[in-house]
């Protein structure tokens, strides 16, 4: 037997249960990661709490927990490729990824993903890197994020807005980022000038950057993409991850599946070089899965949150 987070009806932390279930096996062209570490994410509360959601990704009763995680690869099926038992990795299972083990394709097929975790970069670490760091890669790719741009990024002190204000900085941009102004000493320290969100927010934006934005990411909703149309930035030069398949104006949705094939080569590349951060705010045993994910749904912590096994 093994240990998987599940839950059996939608609803908050309360509904999610540490479980034991029959071990799960590598078959044909998949491999079993003994999990280390899980990175949680928005998108795992949203899911569990949000039947609408689900629905969206075909998610349904009952479900495992979380999509992030950081392991060792110890079992391989036939006809597997490019893994072998022992080697660490770190990668996405939708709704499956905090138990135990996961087993997931390799190479991977949509919606997973399996990347070798380099030396140098703990699990805990790992797990925090797909959905976030893909997400953010994706979002700056959409709007052809170039060095020179005054970018304007919503949600910026959020955990994909960790990996998209540094991300944009390496490429050569100005950052300002909307946030709490409980956070405006984080996002300093991330390089990013700190705005805060709500009523007003053009104008704040304004005597910030008075020479104009020329690019934006909404990472939270619509304000800050309303914000940017508003301020005659280019719909195209636009993105947002949250807003729905048709955000305001037109301008670009995007997510994690639609980052570039090298983008998790080079965040993980900027994360050994010491040029990415990855603050992790929290780390808790599964055991504590609900008081994690209370605490992730909160929306107050400055980094990620990592459960461990």
């Amino acid at each position: 037997m093994s240990r998987a987070v599940i839950y059996e009806a939608f609803g908050g932390p309360e509904v999610l249960e540490l479980r034991e279930i029959p071990e799960p096996h590598a078959g044909p062209g998949e491999v079993r990661v003994r999990v280390t570490a899980a990175g949680l994410n928005p998108m795992d509360w949203i899911l569990a709490s949000m039947p609408e959601a689900a629905a969206q990704f075909g998610v349904t009763l009952p479900s495992g927990f979380g999509h992030d995680f950081a392991g060792v690869v110890d079992e391989v099926g036939a006809g597997a490729e490019g893994f072998a038992v022992g080697d660490r990795v770190h990668g996405g299972a939708l709704c499956r990824a905090a138990a135990d083990f996961v087993v997931v394709g390799a190479p991977a097929g949509t919606p997973d993903a399996l990347f070798h975790t380099p030396d140098g970069i703990s699990d805990r670490i790992a797990s925090t890197l797909p959905v976030a760091g893909m997400t953010a890669a994706a979002a700056l790719a959409a709007i052809g994020l170039r060095s020179g741009d005054t970018l304007l990024i919503g949600g910026a002190a959020g955990g994909v807005g960790v990996f998209a204000v540094q991300l944009a900085k390496l490429a050569g941009a100005r950052v300002i980022g909307t946030a709490s102004e409980s956070t405006f000493g984080f996002l300093r320290e991330l390089g990013a000038e700190p705005v805060a969100y709500g009523a007003g927010l053009a104008g704040r934006v304004r005597a910030l950057a008075p020479g104009g934005v020329t690019a934006a990411t909404d990472l939270f909703g619509t304000e800050t993409a309303e914000t940017a149309l508003a301020l005659g930035v280019p719909p195209e030069r636009i993105s947002t991850i949250a807003a729905g398949p048709k955000p305001p104006g037109g301008v670009r949705p995007t997510g994690g599946s639609d980052a570039e094939p090298d983008a998790m080569e080079r965040i993980t590349d900027a994360v050994l070089a010491g040029r990415i951060t990855v603050p992790v705010a929290a780390a808790f045993p599964v055991e504590q899965i609900r008081e994690a994910v209370a605490l992730q749904a909160g929306r107050h912590v400055h980094g990620k949150i990592v459960i461990t096994f």
